[in-house]
């Protein structure tokens, strides 16, 4: 078998995509060509002297080819409307929107190649091959996460991912009261209150201890539907992902069990509020299930200050409280490639830079990485499950979300056995099923985050390079938009960035200068939304393409105060208005970090906004005259 090495001292990211106008479109009809005629030499050589079931003369009937042309006319119908009405999430400098990009070639390649095994993961039988792919790259998710014991698998999405760490948190919380029930002696003298704030290695050396017994513990664990309210809240941040209130809703804690925790004006979440919530639960008596901590918002790319809440939990440990702690690194995760060296061993921070020059992570010599975003990624590995998703900082086509505990022994809490699937004790390598949420799965996923892993070395030698390049890529956008504004007749409008990245999203607003009327700025900016996206015109016409979002009060309380108030309104104003409307750019491109690729696309996007915002006001203007 061909040895493939762990890293690449001299990686050519430009290599790795078919590349915005095709530039490497040759290479990866060739590198496709060949893996399907190796799939169609597979299918002709095995049990080569059995009879052909598609005859030459059937082939060759008006009814064969009138199937055929059926194919290609369905087929040519499917290209015209996916070329037509499809994002063109490839473009360098064109697209700054969602979370999409260029998708690695080798991924790609991959997917295309196992998709034509079909294998389902969920079982070993069905799927040998794409089944221990699976299995490697979970201890690779492990490892990227500074896990010595830990065991991680592929899901649909981060939601997925995210239901599963709450699942394990209810499960893991509530063994202790279950054990209380079947083995009392082991937890002799403990309290309710005990109980329920057990560290979990502590749970888990427990329920090992008493071997044979777990599935009678786990029979009375929260899976029975008992104890489900004694658990206690699940503490997330203002800037949560929608999918914990669905998660909370179907693991059936309830929604009324999730609680936000204050922001602060970096929208990282607040420290000192979560530990005056926890200590005012605490005082009368209600457990905290669970704290998670983001790396990596989908609204600001903030990274919360993970080494801060484990900071936290150690102290209030002292005062017998203790909370599982998840990180919802779906989109930020795979940076911490960004702090790993050859050897995946964790950088020391005055190290950084010269491991970065180094390994060519940059393109100059700046510091990009913040200090406390260091301390938060360091401190991953004292979390006890981590969501991290490939189909995004990833690079790999969609689906492929991800999650990796802390401790293999943890899997045992959720897992169910299916003797028709697999088999329990069974000495097979990538026991997958029992172990997670979903049935089938397709292992042509676990094949493309697989490939995409053992071409990029998850450290500075291999993602950590094309992680840099999003991140410089972000600074320059961001350094581009601070200074911008344009003129619309006697209007000059200003640029505002929203705060410089942690990671590598970039949010603005466009102010019209002298405007003090926050709603009418919330209108302009949402203006500037449909005019640079979807809701008007062709989307592969257009020269410059972006997402938006709303900060609400609802969820974000008075966190965007401050920006707003930079800005020249009141709060009066922000009262009044509850929101404010923010275009929003998740930059995952990997070539806008070179400042020759940036410095060609810098005019022709001051071109299209100003085209844009011309558009905007001379709809308005018309407006104005039809209802004079």
């Amino acid at each position: 078998m061909e040895k493939v090495t762990d890293s690449l001292k001299d990686l050519d990211l430009n290599a790795l995509f078919i590349g915005d106008k095709a530039e490497n479109g040759q290479l990866y009809k060739d590198l496709l060509n060949k893996l399907v005629d190796e799939h169609l030499g597979w299918r002709k050589n095995y049990i080569p002297e059995d009879a052909n079931m598609i005859g030459p003369a059937e082939q060759s009937s008006p009814e064969f080819q009138q199937t055929v042309n059926r194919i290609r006319s369905v087929l040519n119908q499917l290209s015209e409307r996916i070329r037509t009405e499809s994002v063109p999430w490839h473009s360098a400098g064109r697209y700054w929107g969602h979370m999409n990009s260029e998708t690695l070639m080798p991924a790609l390649l991959a997917y295309n190649y196992a998709m034509l095994w079909n294998g389902n993961n969920v079982a070993y039988e069905s799927s040998p091959a794409t089944s221990q792919m699976e299995e490697e790259v979970g201890q690779e998710f492990a490892r990227l996460m500074g896990y010595d014991y830990g065991w991680g698998h592929i899901v649909a999405d981060g939601s997925l991912a995210n239901l599963e760490g709450l699942w394990y948190a209810r499960n893991i919380k509530s063994l202790p009261l279950a054990m209380k029930e079947v083995v009392p002696e082991a937890v002799a003298g403990k309290s309710d209150w005990e109980l329920l704030n057990m560290p979990t290695k502590e749970i888990m050396d427990l329920v090992e201890s008493e071997g044979a017994k777990i599935d009678d513990i786990k029979k009375r664990s929260s899976r029975s539907g008992k104890d489900l309210q004694k658990l206690g809240k699940w503490l997330v941040p203002q800037t949560k992902h929608y999918s914990w209130m669905k998660a909370a809703d179907i693991i059936g804690i309830g929604l009324d069990q999730v609680v936000p925790v204050p922001i602060d004006s970096d929208y990282r979440m607040d420290i000192d509020a979560l530990e005056k919530i926890i200590r005012g639960y605490a005082a009368e008596k209600t457990p905290i299930l669970g704290v998670v901590g983001v790396a990596g918002s989908t609204e600001e790319g903030a990274v919360d200050g993970i080494d801060r809440i484990v900071e936290l939990r150690k102290k209030l440990q002292k005062d017998g409280i203790y909370f599982y702690l998840h990180v919802d690194a779906a989109y930020g995760g795979y940076a911490r490639a960004l702090f790993l060296d050859e050897d995946d061993k964790f950088i020391p921070y005055k190290d950084l830079r010269k491991v970065h020059a180094a390994n060519h992570v940059f393109t100059e010599d700046k510091e990009f990485i913040k200090p406390e975003v260091y301390k938060a990624y360091k401190a991953f590995d004292e979390a006890e499950s981590i969501t991290i998703d490939p189909h995004k900082m990833g690079y790999v086509p969609y689906s492929a979300g991800g999650i990796v505990i802390q401790d293999i022994r943890m899997r045992d809490t959720i897992s169910y056995f299916a003797t028709y699937v697999f088999e329990k004790g069974a000495d097979i390598p990538a026991l997958l099923g029992a172990y997670i949420l979903e049935g089938s799965k397709a292992g042509a996923t676990a094949a493309s985050v697989w490939a995409a892993h053992h071409t990029l070395p998850l450290n500075v030698t291999g993602y950590g390079k094309l992680e840099g390049a999003s991140v410089e890529g972000a600074h320059r956008y961001y350094n581009f938009l601070k200074n911008l504004s344009f003129k619309v007749g006697d209007k000059t409008i200003e640029v505002h960035p929203l705060t410089s990245p942690d990671f590598n999203m970039v949010d603005y607003v466009l102010k019209e200068k002298g405007n003090d009327s926050l709603e009418d700025m919330n209108a302009l900016n949402h203006a500037m939304y449909e005019q640079a996206s979807y809701v008007k015109g062709s989307l592969y016409g257009k020269e410059y393409i972006v997402s938006h979002t709303d900060f609400a009060i609802p969820d974000y309380g008075d966190s965007p105060l401050t920006f707003v108030n930079s800005l020249g309104f009141s709060e009066a104003e922000w009262r009044k208005a509850q929101k404010v409307t923010i275009i929003r750019a998740s930059v995952m491109t990997p070539y806008m970090n070179r400042q020759e690729n940036f410095d060609y696309f810098e005019p022709k996007i001051k071109e299209a906004m100003q085209a844009d915002l011309e558009q905007i006001y001379a709809a308005q203007l018309q407006h104005q005259h039809q209802n004079a």
